[in-house]
């Protein structure tokens, strides 16, 4: 079985942040992950990526807010989506200009 592109879109939330998610489902689980999924899910507002989840080999699933990086526990792609779209709407709440 080959690496199968399961999401690739960019989503526009404002003229200036925009959220791009790549999903693919692999044929083993990379290193660092017991999932046979690999991801990179962004967040951009201004030009800068203020969110990020992914798994790239060797450091497994993980999440960076705020410059900060911490673990993500995967469980389902559907999950992913769902967390990272909760992350987006809390780093907007906590963002925005009063």
């Amino acid at each position: 079985m080959k690496a199968v592109e399961l999401i690739r879109t960019r989503i526009p939330y404002s003229e200036f942040a925009f959220a791009e998610l790549v999903l693919w489902r692999l044929p083993k689980p990379i290193e660092g992950s017991l999932h046979r999924f690999k991801y990179r899910l962004v967040y951009v507002v201004l030009g800068e990526c203020v969110l990020r989840y992914d798994n790239e080999a060797g450091k497994g699933d993980h999440r960076h807010v705020a410059g900060k990086e911490a673990a993500y526990a995967f469980t389902t792609p559907e999950q992913l989506i769902a967390d990272f779209q909760n992350d987006i709407a809390r780093w907007n709440h906590e963002n925005r200009n009063p």
